[in-house]
């Protein structure tokens, strides 16, 4: 017989720490699986928001009724002429009300408000010279105003760059608390076989080969309890329901194509945290039996 299959066998297999063990990892694989799935949604929605805003600007008109199209006619012209500036199209009305819709509602009575016209660029990826684009037109249009997005790209990086932080935060924690509960399992396991501890040294065990039975039951039983409460979050994630529209932070959170192999390294990693914190525990309550 094997020096492992006899170090399994003088470690009791049942008991209040085993289940504490495999319970608390269970719940901690859970959350780190939807703290893994948020951070990846929250980047993913962000970045495909900045690729919407990318090479796309507008120009917002602001003029009295009988001037407007006057108005519209020197921008496009001024538009045509700039090297950067692939195409420029006029918002309908139709346009201008699907953008206010997510706030306004969709009975907005667009006749009744005094809207600005929106003329709508896609760029080169060279793109215009921003600046004299703006000195050209506050001469020719002095009604109209030129937006590359800057101001919305900007805080949805910062915004995904935060959630991403606190995601890595959040497994931070989980995973200090994890080891703090196997630890503190690892501890009572220990202590409580004490006599089966002092009958393996009378027979000439060492400590090490002590440890090592312990460790090895309490780090498959973290393992097994990592992979359930993966499976739980992922078999979750799948039966959430589809938001309509992507404006929603939880619109298809979760995980997309190889994404779902993330979730795996949550089981591998409870696995090493098991063993290095019952391993350290081990050896602390080991030099204390005598």
């Amino acid at each position: 017989m094997s020096a492992r299959a006899i170090s399994d066998l003088v470690v009791p297999g049942s008991g209040q720490s085993n289940w504490l063990i495999t319970l608390s990892a269970a719940a901690m694989g859970f959350l780190a699986v939807f703290a893994l799935a948020l951070s990846v949604t929250s980047a993913n929605l962000a970045r495909g928001w900045s690729a919407s805003l990318a090479q796309t600007a507008t120009v917002r008109i602001s003029a009295a009724a009988d001037e407007m199209e006057a108005q519209t006619a020197i921008v496009l012209d001024v538009l045509r002429t700039t090297p950067g500036i692939a195409e420029a199209r006029v918002m309908v009305a139709e346009d201008q009300a699907a953008l206010l819709e997510a706030w306004l509602g969709p009975d907005l009575p667009l006749d009744a408000l005094p809207l600005p016209r929106l003329i709508e660029l896609r760029e080169t990826e060279e793109g215009p010279d921003r600046q004299g684009l703006r000195l050209r037109l506050s001469a020719e249009a002095p009604g109209a105003v030129y937006d590359d997005h800057t101001r919305w790209r900007r805080p949805l990086v910062q915004a995904a760059a935060r959630m991403r932080a606190f995601s890595v935060f959040s497994l931070v924690l989980i995973g200090a608390v994890m080891s703090a509960i196997i630890a503190l399992a690892a501890s009572a396991s220990l202590a409580s076989n004490g006599q089966v501890i002092k009958v393996l040294r009378l027979v000439g065990a060492k400590d090490r080969f002590i440890a090592r039975a312990f460790v090895r039951r309490i780090s498959r039983r973290a393992a097994l309890g990592a992979s359930v409460g993966t499976l739980a979050a992922c078999l979750a994630l799948l039966t959430m329901p589809e938001l309509q529209g992507t404006a929603h932070l939880l619109a298809g959170i979760g995980f997309q194509g190889v994404g779902w192999v993330l979730p795996l390294v949550i089981p591998v990693l409870t696995t090493a945290l098991a063993w290095v914190a019952s391993m350290a525990t081990a050896f602390h309550v080991l030099r204390g039996v005598t």
